[in-house]
Parts: C-alpha cells; structure tokens; sequence
C-alpha cells in the first residue's frame, strides 16, 4: 500500500510542469546598448555580474540604468553611549529606458538589523556578509522582476 503511494506522488510530481525559476534562460530583455551605473560601486559590479548582462548589444536600443545606496546606520546605544544595534540598508533603483522613454522603472530594497560585537575585525567580517547577503536577495528580485 505504502509503495502504491509513493509510486503515485512520485509521478504526480514529476508530471507537475515544475520548473526552476534559475534554468539558465537567455532573456533577452538582459541585452543591453548601455548600461548607466550610479551609486556604490561593489554593489552595482556584483548586481551586474550575477544577472550575466550582456553590455554594447547594438542590435537593442535599451539601456540600463542602476541607482545604488548603501548605509550602516547606528540604530541604538546603550547608557553609556556606545552603539548597541546596527542596521544596514541596500536600495537599488532600476531603470531601463528605450528610445528616450522608461519602460520600466522599479526600485528593490533590502535591510538587515544586527548587534554590535566587541571584536571589530568580527563585526566588519559579519557586516559584509550581511552586505553581500542583502545584494543577493536584491538581485534574485531584480531577476523575478525582469522575466515577468
């Protein structure tokens, strides 16, 4: 009986027309005449190599535009003035713009709150995790945005 089951789910799912969000699809809407990138430097270089854009296509005429920030605020401190928490805060506004008109404008945010540790070196390791950590999740948005 238990086999019956698993035998019948297992086709059930395999039959389901899953598919992975990631299966290396060539989007060509990622096809780019010019891309514009403004803001934070680490942060646009790594949006821009995980999305695989393709630069100076000059069969399309749209171009991309990156708007990126990124701050480290101190969100509270203790009685004696040293800083308890931090908050650490990506947004990223996307532009792209074809013939001279925005075809598509967005922005993606992302934050993360976390305590401050006595070691500095530890806590400057954790902060660029987090940083790096946030730019993913933006990017996965940014690839859910672009192929709807």
């Amino acid at each position: 009986m238990m086999n019956r089951i698993i035998i019948v789910l297992v086709l059930f799912v395999s039959s389901c027309g899953y598919e992975p969000l990631y299966l290396n699809k060539q989007l060509e809407i990622l096809n780019f005449k010019e891309i514009i990138l403004t803001g934070e430097t680490d942060v646009n270089d790594k949006i821009i190599s995980s999305l695989n854009i393709k630069n100076k296509n000059l069969s399309s005429n749209k171009i991309l535009i990156i708007d990126s920030k990124l701050n480290i605020e101190e969100t509270s401190k203790n009685s004696k003035g040293q800083v308890d928490t931090y908050r650490t805060v990506c947004n990223v506004l996307l532009t792209i713009k074809e013939d001279g008109e925005t075809i598509k404008n967005k922005s993606f945010n992302g934050n993360f709150t976390y305590s401050n540790m006595e070691n500095k070196f530890d806590l400057l390791n954790y902060q660029n995790e987090i940083k790096k950590n946030i730019i993913n999740k933006i990017t996965e948005d940014i690839i859910i945005y672009l192929t709807l």
